[in-house]
């Protein structure tokens, strides 16, 4: 009979840092969170080295591609719906963007309708909602962060991401509407976590206030009780993090295919996503 201690036990590297970016509306912001975070913390140091990230579009949109300044493929094995299918066999189609700038940013984009064709057969997948969460594990990546842009809906596609993730932002705009469908949202992390029996449940790091508009008195009414609304929706840990302004300049920048810090680095907004990147970066450091 073998001894236990004769047992050889596999060694496992630590979990890796993966965070969603979560929004059932359209419109709040999430490729433009994505992106700008991927930028910053790809100008981070891990040890001695610089940071390196992996985006992945789960938004059958496929917004990402426009942002990073990529061709869509033309092959579906090219992009994340053979991520999610049964034939993966850990060839991760990541391709690399800004690589002109040298950073180590690499997207694994989507096509719509054969993202669409997978949410759909995700349904009556024994796996569905674990696979992506699946071939992280089974297939791991080599980037120190993964940054989940998801769906603006409440579908598979996002219950996919929650498996998979470790940690949860949510980006919010500024009106009473959004901050309603918040509450949506954390109603369905809160049941499909438990239903999925996720141990533990990916953190919520807390609420990106969007689109920020000074001169909007609404906007400062809902930012003033950004706390309180936090604190209601029972989220103890989570954090309220300085808004990101509007600029029509993010557009522009996504047009060309850059985060704003490299169409326009000396613009004010570059400065409003240091506090998320600076978490980000504590968190990948530690891990």
């Amino acid at each position: 009979m073998t001894k236990r201690s004769e047992v050889a036990v596999p060694k496992t590297e630590p979990q890796k840092l993966v965070l969603a970016i979560l929004s059932n509306a359209g419109g709040s912001g999430k490729t433009t969170l994505a992106t700008h975070l991927a930028y910053e913390l790809a100008h981070r140091q891990v040890g001695r080295r610089t940071c390196s990230v992996g985006l992945i579009d789960l938004d059958p949109q496929g917004s990402l591609s426009l942002f990073c300044g990529l061709e869509k493929p033309s092959d579906p094995e090219q992009s994340v719906s053979t991520v999610l299918s049964d034939n993966f066999s850990g060839d991760w189609p990541f391709v690399p963007c800004w690589s002109e700038h040298k950073l180590k940013v690499e997207v694994c984009q989507s096509i719509q309708q054969p993202l669409l064709k997978t949410a759909d057969d995700l349904v009556n997948h024994p796996r569905g909602p674990y696979l992506l969460a699946d071939n992280l594990k089974d297939y791991p990546v080599e980037h120190d962060l993964i940054i989940i842009d998801c769906p603006a809906t409440l579908g598979r596609l996002n219950l996919a991401a929650l498996a998979a993730s470790t940690h949860i932002l949510i980006p919010m705009q500024l009106e009473p509407k959004s901050a309603s469908g918040a509450a949506e949202l954390l109603q369905f992390y809160f049941i499909e976590c438990r239903r999925l029996r996720l141990e533990p449940y990916p953190q919520i790091m807390g609420i990106v206030p969007n689109q920020y508009r000074a001169d909007q008195a609404i906007h400062n009414e809902i930012l003033e009780q950004m706390p309180i609304i936090i604190q209601q929706m029972q989220l103890k840990d989570a954090y309220s993090y300085p808004p990101i302004r509007f600029s029509y300049e993010f557009s522009n920048a996504s047009g060309s295919g850059l985060p704003l810090h490299l169409y326009r680095k000396r613009h004010p907004a570059c400065k409003d996503f240091a506090k998320l990147a600076s978490d980000l970066s504590a968190i990948v450091g530690a891990k």
